[in-house]
């Protein structure tokens, strides 16, 4: 999953352009991003992207920066333990493709004799397969502003 393009008033992801601000999730799913006040991200602004447990969140305040994020809704992700960035959406939008493809470099999917029974799978230790494979992926969520 890329972001393949990004400027003033669009998005392409995956072949598909979005003129509207976005949510992004490492998982490929992209979601309509509204907010109260169009040039202010606050904490409520950012819930349903928290609520998802990512690990980053990339913060795009649009073409010239025009969006501010409160003191709030800093606070509200970094004690909840998740690294912020926060950019203009072109750099924020390259920033969030760097972290998906690494978390995705060197990932190939377990071959059938790898591949674990439900039994083998039930409390798995650290350093299974299947806590391996699960870690690979970074929970990166990208939230992007589109114009000014």
């Amino acid at each position: 999953m890329a972001i393949e393009k990004y400027h003033f008033g669009s998005i392409t992801i995956n072949g598909k352009t979005y003129n509207h601000d976005v949510e992004v999730r490492w998982s490929g799913e992209v979601l309509d991003w509204r907010r109260k006040e169009s040039h202010l991200i606050a904490v409520e602004d950012i819930k349903r992207a928290l609520g998802q447990s990512p690990e980053v969140i990339v913060i795009g305040t649009g073409e010239s920066g025009m969006a501010r994020v409160t003191e709030e809704a800093k606070k509200e992700i970094e004690e909840k333990g998740i690294k912020l960035i926060i950019d203009r959406t072109e750099e924020a939008v390259k920033s969030f493709n760097i972290i998906n493809k690494k978390s995705e470099k060197g990932y190939s999917p377990p071959t059938a004799s790898e591949v674990p029974s439900k039994r083998e799978t039930e409390g798995s230790e650290p350093g299974s397969l299947r806590e391996r494979t699960l870690e690979k992926k970074t929970k990166v969520i990208g939230l992007f502003h589109l114009t000014c």
